[in-house]
């Protein structure tokens, strides 16, 4: 049966999944948002015919799967019976070449003998077309091809071809390295080849983790997470996407299967701050430019769009498709994603947010200029329109519209942030005018979001119902966290959507009935509202359970069922991902007190 319990590899262009036998199950080419040539995780519930990747050990018992210390390489053990051992080392190459980034559609495998006498089958098996098709193999002396209409790839190997191509049992009795990439021919022995960007590759991880900024607790669950945030980011563009997979369902036969390997603008203000705590800024100048450029190529008349291709597309239409039956044979399973049509007026205080990094930070190579506050002025002018007009919300419903407060609270911020770059670039006429429409949402989101029977903010203007977005006031700076209003907000909060030690993202019925698995950022969310309000013992315990939570290579998918501690939802989450960092780093005892 399929599971979450899959590691990540990549390189900025290309990433692949690999379950804990070290069978690659899913992995898109050319890019992040192409076609799946591994997509076994989709494939069926059962044995999958075609869409994977396997080195299969005769007699397998067990497996053991790590990544090397501070690096994105993915070591796999499989032992069997007789107590043989065979390791795989898998990676896609990443480093310096010739004054830029060497990051090639190419994965790399090494396996290597490590006890008694390991007997393999390789089955290599990519597909085309979302599953439907199995390309046309060819032969060469040291290779295979794989011919697709658009795309051929072709694997290079030290190992008998033919062995591959049949699929036949043989005693692996040396290492062999196995290169699947663009069809060219290598310019040195496999082998040789394999060992330098195994080399180089870890080199460039090592130094990449050398400096980044550490809290000085949980190191390892911060680092592993900041490098699944740099596996995850589109450096051709600088979009990172809100994961790697479409269609892993929420919820077991739920229907919630969504495509998420886009860019949603909501996330850019919290990915920013992960970044920025990281002191990752190559990364986060990349996103910031990819952010920049979204803001130019709008039209500021119309309603700004929530999510975006990695290559800036504005058009994602959703469609399912027939010739894969989806994770453990839950369908549907969508390509694109209709929420780019939804009106989401959270849109505007995520953008502004995220670019008011660059006004400030002066490590940024590209510090923002006044062409660029005049772009997002017209974007705060939407937002001061919009502010308590219904939309879909942040939660993407599809069907129904509301005035939702957080994203009130959003249009607010927009102008609040507004208000701080004028000041900061001196124009102190924008500054006045901007900080009279935030008061102006302010004090409109403090009439009609607040419920005094309830002792709560509602998550609607005038409404009964909340939700974990409520979460955020204090964080975006709207309330002050020692606020009555807040603690009514966060027991109320507690009240209905903590379930055992984990948080829903809300209880009222959506279009698709009541969520039934907990949101993982949410549960980072009330975390950071706990320490915030002075209860750090409850938010330290609930922040290792949820590390507890991560699959055994230390990562979260979007949802998790809060009775079984399954993970659900698409993977592996970046939200998720930026909760563990911003969480860690806010919670861990200063260095100052550590030693």
């Amino acid at each position: 049966m399929s599971s979450l319990d899959l590691a990540l590899i990549g390189n900025g262009s290309i990433g692949a999944l690999i379950d804990q036998k070290g069978r690659i199950v899913w992995g898109c080419f050319p890019r992040f948002d192409g076609d799946p040539v591994f997509c076994s995780l989709l494939k069926d519930h059962g044995e999958p015919a075609h869409g994977f990747f396997d080195i299969e050990l005769v007699d397998f018992e067990r497996a053991e799967q790590s990544y090397r210390p501070n690096s994105a390489i993915l070591l796999t053990k499989l032992y069997s019976t007789d107590g043989s051992c065979v390791e795989i080392t898998d990676f896609s190459p990443r480093f310096k070449q010739f004054g830029r980034s060497f990051r090639p559609t190419m994965l790399i495998r090494h396996i290597r003998p490590r006890a008694g006498n390991p007997r393999l089958r390789i089955r290599l098996r990519p597909a085309y077309d979302y599953g439907s098709h199995r390309p046309e193999m060819t032969r060469g002396s040291n290779h295979l091809r794989y011919v697709m209409p658009e795309m051929t790839l072709r694997l290079t190997t030290d190992a008998p071809v033919v062995y591959v191509a049949d699929e036949i049992p043989f005693n692996l009795d040396r290492p062999i390295t196995m290169v699947l990439g663009p069809d060219e021919s290598l310019e040195r022995p496999v082998a040789q080849t394999g060992r330098d960007f195994f080399e180089k590759t870890d080199d460039y991880w090592l130094e990449w983790c050398r400096y980044l900024a550490l809290p000085f607790e949980w190191q390892g669950a911060v680092v592993r997470a900041a490098i699944t945030l740099k596996l995850c980011h589109f450096e051709e563009t600088g979009a990172i996407i809100a994961a790697m997979t479409t269609s892993v369902p929420e919820a077991a036969d739920s229907a919630r299967n969504w495509d998420y390997r886009f860019c949603w603008l909501r996330d850019s203000y919290f990915v920013v701050q992960a970044l920025n705590r990281l002191g990752a800024t190559r990364t986060m100048e990349g996103y910031l430019s990819y952010i920049n450029n979204i803001v130019a190529s709008v039209d500021t008349d119309n309603d700004l769009q929530p999510v975006f291709g990695i290559a800036h597309a504005h058009k994602l239409d959703e469609w399912e498709v027939d010739s894969l039956e989806g994770y453990r044979g839950m369908g549907p399973v969508r390509v694109g994603n209709h929420a780019y049509t939804q009106v989401q007026n959270d849109g505007y205080g995520s953008v502004i947010l995220a670019g008011a990094q660059s006004f400030f930070d002066i490590r940024l190579r590209r510090p923002g200029t006044i062409d660029q506050f005049r772009q997002l002025e017209k974007l705060g002018a939407r937002a001061v329109a919009l502010w308590d007009k219904p939309d879909a919300g942040m939660w993407e419903l599809r069907t129904r519209q509301s005035v939702h407060t957080f994203s009130s609270v959003m249009c607010w911020a927009a102008c609040d942030r507004l208000a701080r770059i004028s000041d900061r670039l001196g124009l102190t006429d924008r500054q006045v005018y901007w900080e009279d429409k935030a008061q102006l949402i302010r004090d409109g989101i403090l009439d009609k979001a607040w419920n005094a029977s309830l002792n709560s903010f509602t998550g609607t203007f005038e409404g009964d119902e909340v939700d974990a977005s409520l979460l955020l006031m204090p964080e975006i700076g709207f309330i002050d966290p020692d606020d009555k209003r807040f603690h009514g907000t966060l027991a109320l909060v507690e009240n209905r959507l903590k379930k055992g030690m984990h948080l829903f993202r809300y209880g009222n019925e959506d279009d698709f009935g009541c969520p039934e698995n907990a949101f993982n950022i949410c549960t980072f969310w009330y975390i950071d509202a706990l320490a915030m309000v002075g209860r750090t013992d409850e938010a330290r315990a609930l922040f290792e359970n949820m590390l507890a939570c991560r699959n055994s290579v230390g990562l979260l998918s979007e949802d998790l069922d809060p009775k079984t501690g399954e993970l659900w939802g698409n993977f592996p989450q970046t939200y998720s991902m930026v909760g563990i960092v911003n969480s860690a780093m806010r919670l861990s005892k200063p260095w100052e007190q550590a030693f």
